[in-house]
């Protein structure tokens, strides 16, 4: 075993939890506009952790929509770079670099929480992106090798909100044979020549 797929074990074996807190208050809840729901106006959690106090927390994030090797190979790495993986998912109302996404904001965030180098996966914030990196205030943000952020404008605005986080960029992966899809815009391509 690889000493990642080890560390990954035993951060699983104790952070795991089978319930959400939140979905045990018995609080009220409302429907957002992506399908998903908000609890009393928090975001919207997939959550198996019990973060320890002294674990290294890390958050990586994106769209996923239509899930892929390569959205699994970025979260495992990400994973592989703390003990807690928090995954923001991007809500529709945010995804404006491009097309919208298919599935509901639920539905993608329920696929990636059940991966199981994530810990815990939450919508984000409608209106502010960092409302949920404040909350969970990792040591480490991860970004995707071809996602569109700019690592620089973001570790600015982390400091302006004193947030003590790096940000770093994943690597990128090579397909492993000649018909395997790294992008949901290729797998959404292929469905519409092939059935469209």
């Amino acid at each position: 075993m690889t000493d990642s797929a080890s560390q990954s074990d035993e951060r699983r074996a104790h952070s795991r939890s089978d319930t959400d807190a939140d979905a045990n208050r018995g609080t009220d809840t409302d429907t957002d506009t992506d399908g998903g729901t908000n609890t009393n106006g928090d975001t919207d959690r997939n959550s198996r952790s019990n973060p320890e106090p002294s674990s290294r927390t890390v958050i990586a994030q994106g769209t996923f929509d239509i899930l892929h090797p390569g959205h699994v190979h970025y979260l495992e790495e990400a994973a592989a770079m703390g003990e807690e993986l928090y995954v923001i998912v991007a809500r529709k109302a945010n995804v404006d670099h491009k097309e919208a996404p298919i599935c509901s904001a639920a539905q993608r965030r329920d696929v990636v929480g059940a991966l199981e180098s994530v810990d815990e996966a939450l919508l984000g914030h409608e209106e502010d992106i960092f409302v949920p990196i404040e909350r969970i205030d990792p040591d480490v943000i991860v970004l995707g090798h071809d996602q569109h952020h700019d690592p620089a404008a973001i570790q600015a605005e982390l400091d302006r909100r004193n947030i003590d986080c790096t940000v770093e960029r994943a690597s990128g992966r090579d397909p492993a044979h000649e018909d395997e899809l790294l992008s949901t815009r290729l797998i959404i391509d292929r469905i519409l020549d092939r059935r469209g």
